[in-house]
C-alpha cells in the first residue's frame, strides 16, 4: 500500500516541531512551576526543554 502523503514532508516535519515545542514547554515549564520558579525562569526553563527536544531530539536522523 502507498501513502497519500509522504511521511518527511515540509508541513509535517513543522507540525511535529510544534507538537514537540508544546510538549518541552509544559515539561520545562510544569519542572521549574513545582520547583517554586519565578515567572521569567518557568518561561525561560520552557523554552530551554523545548530547544532541546526539537533541535537536538528531532535532527538526529
Amino acid at each position: 500500500m502507498s501513502r497519500a502523503y509522504p511521511e518527511n514532508c515540509p508541513f509535517c516535519r513543522l507540525m511535529r516541531s510544534l507538537a514537540f515545542t508544546g510538549v518541552g514547554m509544559g515539561l520545562g515549564g510544569g519542572v521549574a512551576y513545582l520547583l517554586g520558579a519565578s515567572k521569567e525562569n518557568i518561561m525561560m526553563s520552557g523554552i530551554f526543554v523545548a530547544a532541546v527536544i526539537v533541535f537536538g531530539l528531532m535532527g538526529k536522523k
